[in-house]
């Protein structure tokens, strides 16, 4: 059998990381026009994958593309963030009801250590929000859905957009934390139906906080 030949991360790729990243510390803002050739120049590429990579963007929902007018930084308006949170109480609820029925109980265990990370880390908000979308994501995890984990990952790309509007809120954090103690109550009691209640409730409690 012939060698397989394992083939670099594509250039476009790590240009649409880079801007991602650009694009949630708000240092390229919502609604901001994005200076392809100024970018360009700025990383040393051609246009070529700085177009690919807002390509790739714009499929997430960060970036929407206009015609001739170029690339901008989406605006989440208030159907947007509705529409978002309404989707992602769906699809974590449901993965909260599977991990209630099917972790381990190792697995509830690694939930409860992020869940004690966060508690200590409710006066730092950069490091309170990071835990945060960890614990979210490795809920899912548990939940083992790949196409739920997808949508879960693309919706949340675009909440990010208007992060400082939620978490950030004076109080919001405390809030959150005392919302993550009762999802983590609900699946440590193994309680399905009340873990489903209390996940809507986070996201619920978020939208207002982001409104």
């Amino acid at each position: 059998m012939a060698a397989v030949t394992l083939t670099p991360r594509a250039l476009y790729e790590e240009v649409a990381e880079l801007l991602r990243q650009r694009i949630f510390a708000a240092e390229l803002e919502p609604g901001s026009w994005i200076d392809e050739m100024r970018l360009a120049e700025e990383y040393g590429i051609s246009r070529t994958p700085m177009r690919e990579a807002l390509k790739v963007l714009a499929a997430e929902g960060l970036v929407t593309m206009k015609v001739r007018r170029g690339a901008y930084v989406t605006e989440v308006n208030e159907k947007d963030q509705r529409d978002v949170y309404h989707l992602l109480s769906l699809l974590e609820s449901d993965a909260a009801s599977v991990v209630a029925k099917e972790a381990t109980q190792a697995q509830l265990q690694e939930l409860q250590a992020l869940h004690t990370q966060l508690s200590a880390a409710v006066t730092n908000r950069k490091k309170f929000f990071e835990i945060n979308e960890r614990f979210h994501m490795r809920l899912l995890e548990i939940a083992n859905n790949r196409w739920r984990d997808q949508m879960v990952g693309d919706l949340r790309k675009v909440m990010k957009l208007n992060r400082h509007n939620s978490l950030f809120k004076s109080g919001r954090l405390e809030e959150s934390l005392k919302e993550h103690q009762a999802i983590m109550d609900a699946l440590l009691a193994r309680n399905a139906p009340l873990s489903v209640q209390r996940m809507n409730e986070h996201f619920a409690n978020g939208l207002e906080a982001a409104s």
